[in-house]
């Protein structure tokens, strides 16, 4: 093995050793990713103008496409969740799949729902529905609650426009059209073993009650339930009007990537789709229609509309930092040459490209707790590697949920989602072990399977 390779390898384990050592929060990763850049570029003899131009190289041509996909998301995101969106939908699945069928229901809510809404918040609008539900069955609450929380890490982690897959697709250059077609493939299958399958399982070996001090948000869902029609509450939306703002955005991303298939080349249907199922158009389009359909409709002023859409922009913002440091690091790897000493090296072993994607992501998820930190440094290392070789749209696209697949991977300690079960459930650290941390296993590994799959008819 040669001084590159050897060098490569270095800095490989040194950015999961910094990121392990110093990250506790977001803001720690991305200096963790400009730091571990630098060293990268002095460690290959790189001048300092050259850095700099490489970091901006990096950071501009990244950011140019996530800044605005990531904030017009988040926007549209948080006011559904204002307006009461996310209720509506775990209510009514709830309602037409009946109380039998209830875990599949949830787990298909919280597929949806985790699309516009960041997974953290969404667990936290949902819990009371869960409380409510195991209080009336007199059901463990992870009957209910394994099949949400694989429906929210599923999409979460594959499913556009959530950040990790975003992020990841700008940084590979995937197509975000076959993206979410691959990322529902995969994730479905994903979310019913892991969800409703194992959630029945799990929930007949550990019985868990509903928290005494969790008791009162159950029993205030019960009041606004039965309250709906008083004047200090407000109706929540239609279903109808929530499952069709979520769909929305995908479906114009779908027909952007399906037009040139289904139409002729020059046609007028043909450019009004591929304008349209943009991201940018696509998620601007859904974005005005919120603000109008959740917003103004439903009596929210300019102000509160304005507030509420500043509010969002606060989180978004520092994925957009973490995001941008990524494409600094993966810039790095490509101009100081460190990627095509990989590309070689993998060559030489007879490493598929799928199983290296996987792996990395995995090392990285289980050093940073952090799915879309995870998702980003990952990509960052893979990407100079496929610029070396010839890959179609839908195959990067595999990839990207490969990626995600290893990002999910075995929760931990680390994880802050992982405290934030433990605690909304009542559980103790080994029930959560067994409970959330296998369920998103569960998901990594049959994402894994099923990408590796497509891989063999897309290669």
């Amino acid at each position: 093995m040669g001084e590159s390779a050897w060098l490569i390898i270095v800095a490989i384990l040194g950015v999961v050793a910094l990121l392990f050592l110093v990250m506790r929060t977001k803001l720690q990763a991305f200096l963790a990713l400009i730091l571990i850049s630098f060293i990268v570029g002095l460690a290959v003899g790189m001048t300092p103008e050259e850095i700099i131009a490489t970091f901006e190289t990096g950071m501009g041509e990244t950011v140019a496409f996530i800044a605005i996909v990531i904030g017009l998301g988040a926007m549209f995101g948080e006011v559904l969740k204002v307006s009461g969106g996310a209720e509506r939908l775990a209510l009514t699945m709830i309602n037409k799949f009946g109380e039998k069928r209830s875990s599949w229901a949830l787990g298909i809510a919280g597929l949806i729902i985790s699309i516009p809404i960041f997974l953290d918040v969404a667990l936290v609008i949902l819990m009371p529905i869960l409380y409510t539900l195991a209080n009336k069955t007199k059901k463990s609450l992870l009957f209910f609650g394994v099949p949400l929380l694989a429906g929210l890490l599923v999409a979460h982690g594959m499913i556009p426009p959530t950040p990790g897959p975003i992020a990841a697709s700008s940084i590979l250059g995937a197509d975000l059209g076959w993206v979410i077609l691959f990322g529902i493939l995969v994730g479905v299958p994903a979310m019913i073993l892991a969800g409703p399958v194992y959630g029945n399982f799990i929930s007949k070996k550990i019985h868990v009650p509903v928290p005494e001090e969790m008791n009162q948000q159950a029993a205030a869902l019960a009041d606004l339930e039965e309250q709906a029609d008083a004047k200090e509450q407000k109706e929540l939306p239609s279903f109808i009007s929530v499952i069709s703002i979520i769909m929305l955005p995908l479906i114009l991303m779908l027909l952007n990537t399906l037009a040139p298939f289904i139409l002729e080349e020059g046609s007028v249907l043909r450019n009004i789709l591929v304008f349209i199922g943009h991201p940018y158009a696509a998620l601007t389009i859904t974005t005005l229609l919120t603000f109008y359909i959740f917003g103004t409709k439903r009596g929210y002023s300019r102000d509160e509309i304005q507030q509420i859409t500043t509010k969002s922009l606060e989180p978004a913002g520092i994925i957009i930092l973490i995001t941008g440091a990524g494409g600094i690091f993966g810039e790095m790897l490509v101009a100081s040459g460190v990627g095509d000493v990989m590309a070689n090296a993998m060559e030489q072993v007879n490493l598929p490209v799928v199983v290296f994607a996987f792996l990395t992501a995995a090392l990285l998820r289980l050093a940073v707790g952090s799915v879309t930190v995870a998702m980003v440094t990952s990509s960052s290392i893979v990407a100079p590697i496929l610029s070396t070789m010839s890959i179609s749209d839908p195959m990067m696209a595999v990839l990207v949920i490969t990626i995600a697949s290893g990002a999910v991977i075995a929760p931990h300690v680390s994880d802050s989602g992982f405290w934030m079960v433990n605690r909304y459930f009542g559980m103790s650290v080994g029930d959560t072990l067994k409970s959330w941390t296998v369920l998103a296993t569960i998901i990594s590994f049959v994402g894994f399977g099923l990408t590796l799959i497509l891989s063999l008819f897309l290669m």
